[in-house]
């Protein structure tokens, strides 16, 4: 098979994706007015009272999951990159077992809104909070400018709008889902997309796999025809041990860090919903993946690398330029609209959870030192999450033109080096102090931010000056130096209090919360 010629009308006004996304909108916004009703109290705003089952929460934690960088982005990087391009699905993947097994039940037992709540379960409030709003809302930030610029620019290509009319539609969308419907409407809109984004794929699928019999091998066979055999080997994409190790443990570990995934496991009503919901999550992300591999490989045996790299340089087109190339214009328009959604939907996610850090931690816990009235909290969370879209509109448009691929990185490797290791010690090490426990959050925030400063990326990529850091991901560094540092502070000031509540912590971790027992402990 000869790669055809690709003539897209990709950065035109589609009629099919424009009455596909105004009927999500529509669809979605009266989910918003229903959930609205229904969303009184902070617990209600926050985690949706509780009352999203293992199978709902399963969607939506794969709707949280799969962003457009997930869809469009492995896409390409397989079209471009073969084989090497399943380095990113499958370090999310396996990032999942952890929180299966590490994470989903002892959060669920010891937590309320946020992850801060099981680090300062039985330590000092007020610092630990402090420095989990740190890494939240730093994670928060950046995972939010690479989404909305990234935004900005695939609408401009995908629909012919202008950058900054694309960011103003995503941030307005997105500020009425969360301000009125909170975690409710986000849950819904969530579910909603994930089965719109997997029926979307899966049809493409099926529609290249058509051209090859339905068989997988004939498609691979093709692509080893076309550009070789090492295109179904590994080795070229990251070609350093280092960098491969590296990477892979910000990807495994900082999705057990994300604060927007964390939060998701206070949706359910008890433990068991929590590990059933993450069985069923990684079921739909790993079959996901696999069919981002189909669309990768047929896109590069269909179209030809030449021809997806003439309409962007990174591949980011490949999926929608594939779904034009055989499922026609209007394919094309649902395809474009599927991934629009995708974004709304992950960026409502994002806010959410920075709104529960400012609003619970912050404002709550820390200003109020746990004494807020529960009208308070409601209106204080609300405005916190206006003022997080407003905030994620400006920083999209501030960041316009700029190259922010990086940010979701950082914001992996920063879940990884300043949530994760405060997070497991805190429930596995009976040691583990305050002082321990800010140490670590912030010398893995603090550290993953310099050390991608100084990485390849930023300095070569970026600035094209030498860098002073070798490896592009800094994981392989800043996760083991946030556990030593949270071991040694801790062993240097012991704080006998917090290894007197660590029975009682074990327990709750196992068996949960009795009836009517406080779920924050006292400042």
């Amino acid at each position: 098979m000869n790669p055809q010629n690709v003539e897209t009308s990709i950065g035109q006004p589609n009629t099919t994706a424009i009455v596909f996304f105004l009927a999500f909108v529509g669809l979605t916004l009266g989910i918003t007015y229903w959930a609205a009703r229904r969303t009184k109290t902070t617990s209600e705003f926050f985690t949706a009272g509780g009352g999203v089952s293992a199978v709902q929460n399963g969607f939506a934690l794969a709707g949280d999951f799969m962003s457009a960088a997930s869809f469009l982005g492995i896409a390409g990087l397989v079209a471009l990159s073969g084989f090497d391009g399943l380095i990113y699905s499958v370090g999310w993947l396996v990032g999942w077992p952890v929180v299966t097994f590490l994470i989903a039940e002892p959060l669920r037992n010891l937590g309320k809104y946020t992850f801060a709540d099981v680090v300062a379960y039985r330590l000092k409030q007020t610092p630990v909070r402090l420095a989990a709003a740190v890494g939240t809302l730093t994670v928060v930030s950046f995972y939010l400018i690479a989404q909305m610029v990234g935004a900005g620019n695939l609408i401009r290509m995908m629909f012919g709008l202008s950058y900054e009319a694309a960011v103003l539609i995503v941030g307005g969308v997105m500020i009425l889902y969360v301000l009125f419907g909170g975690m409710i409407a986000t849950t819904w809109v969530q579910i909603v997309k994930a089965v719109l984004l997997l029926a979307g794929a899966s049809a493409l699928a099926l529609m290249v796999l058509a051209r090859f019999s339905y068989n997988p091998l004939a498609l691979f066979r093709e692509a080893v025809a076309q550009y070789g055999p090492e295109v179904l080997a590994p080795g070229k994409l990251v070609s350093s041990p280092l960098e491969a190790v590296s990477l892979g443990l910000a990807l495994m570990f900082g999705t057990a860090g994300l604060p927007h995934i964390l939060m998701r496991f206070y949706t359910v009503p008890n433990a068991k919903a929590a590990r059933g919901s993450v069985f069923y999550a990684t079921g739909l992300i790993g079959y996901f993946y696999l069919v981002t591999f189909i669309l990768g490989f047929g896109a590069s045996v269909v179209l030809g690398r030449a021809s997806i790299t003439g309409v962007d340089k990174g591949g980011n087109m490949a999926a929608p330029l594939l779904a034009e190339a055989v499922g026609g214009t209007p394919f094309l328009g649902f395809i474009s609209a599927v991934a629009f959604a995708t974004i709304l939907a992950v960026v409502a996610g994002l806010t959410l959870s920075g709104a529960a850090a400012l609003s619970h931690d912050l404002w709550t816990h820390v200003v109020r030192r746990g004494q807020a009235p529960e009208h308070e909290q409601l209106r204080v969370a609300r405005l916190a999450s206006f003022g997080l879209g407003v905030l994620a509109i400006i920083l999209g448009i501030v960041f316009k033109g700029q190259n922010v691929a990086f940010m979701v990185g950082l914001a992996f490797a920063i879940a990884a080096s300043g949530n994760f290791p405060a997070l497991l010690l805190s429930m596995a090490w009976r040691g583990f102090t305050t002082r321990g426990a800010v140490a670590s959050m912030l010398t893995g925030s603090v550290s993953a931010v310099l050390l991608i400063f100084l990485s390849p990326t930023v300095q070569v990529e970026m600035l094209g000056r030498a860098a002073l850091f070798p490896l592009k991901n800094p994981a392989l560094v800043t996760m083991p130096l946030a556990f030593f540092v949270g071991w040694v502070v801790s062993l240097l000031k012991p704080e006998p209090e917090a290894s007197d509540r660590f029975p009682e912590v074990r327990h709750r971790m196992h068996v949960g919360a009795e009836p009517g027992e406080n779920v924050i402990a006292p400042h």
